[in-house]
């Protein structure tokens, strides 16, 4: 009866996915579970492994191992019904610039074989509620970036899925027109009750934003748990500190973001304890 209780709340379940690139392991038997309805955050440092992992959990590679489900629905054998479970909004901009935002929108619907009128109204509801209902019928070439990312956000929910991926949502936007996207997300989880799971490189959004956290390093998760049980774990005062003290203080990549650059001198002082 618990295996029971536990499987029905449970929107995601991994165990022991792993994927193989010519002989490099990119995800070692990875094992987590996200609760359906709640905001579920995948953190780790370039090349951890969260691109690769999200990308089998949307079908979009093929595990070497291991099993998933998402929605009650097995990626590798039920791929129609796992994306009829799920939205995404990628980290580079995936909008077709020469359209409008309408037309956007509705391609994206026809591709999910929505019937003409639920599209619409639907399509009319969402741009309305992203703030974008008088810049329907102008060209995405002429949004702003913030725009651009309200649009994707909103094509990603036209289906009426149950849970929305986001990779990086509010990646080089200013702090207002996060503010406000979050702000949307967070009405979205509480309205509808629909599973986020994202990724994020401003540790400050996980923090305020996620109920539950896990984080990746070389491909294995590392800890998982609440932001109150990171920070005790690791002895630290905010997630970026303990985010820090469990994967390192080298940046990843030499073309790491100055942003990053800027954190990795903020939090050395943790290391001189």
């Amino acid at each position: 009866m618990n295996k029971m209780v536990q499987t029905i709340n449970n929107i995601i379940t991994v165990k022991n996915l792993t994927k193989n690139f010519n002989g490099f392991t990119a995800v070692k038997a990875i094992d987590f579970k996200v609760k359906k309805g709640e905001i579920f955050a995948f953190l780790g440092p370039n090349g951890a492994g969260k691109t690769t992992t999200i990308k089998m959990l949307t079908t979009l590679l093929r595990p070497t191992s291991g099993k998933m489900r998402i929605n009650g629905f097995d990626p590798l054998s039920e791929k129609n019904q796992v994306r009829q479970s799920f939205g995404i909004v990628f980290q580079d901009q995936s909008l077709d610039d020469e359209l409008t935002a309408w037309e956007n929108m509705d391609f994206h619907g026809v591709l999910y074989k929505l019937p003409k009128e639920i599209r619409h109204q639907r399509i009319k509801g969402l741009l309305q509620i992203v703030e974008l209902w008088e810049r329907r019928a102008d060209l995405v070439k002429t949004f702003s970036g913030g725009m651009k990312r309200r649009l994707e956000i909103a094509r990603g929910l036209l289906h009426h899925p149950r849970i929305l991926f986001l990779d990086e949502p509010t990646l080089g936007l200013d702090p207002q027109t996060r503010n406000k996207i979050w702000n949307y997300i967070q009405r979205l989880n509480q309205k509808k009750q629909t599973t986020i799971f994202f990724t994020t490189h401003y540790m400050e959004e996980a923090e305020k934003m996620a109920q539950t956290i896990a984080i990746i390093d070389h491909g294995k998760i590392i800890i998982q748990g609440s932001v109150a049980e990171l920070k005790q774990k690791t002895k630290t005062d905010s997630l970026e500190s303990a985010f820090i003290a469990l994967t390192g203080q080298a940046i990843r990549h030499e073309a790491a973001d100055p942003l990053d650059k800027m954190r990795l001198f903020k939090n050395r002082r943790v290391f001189r304890r």
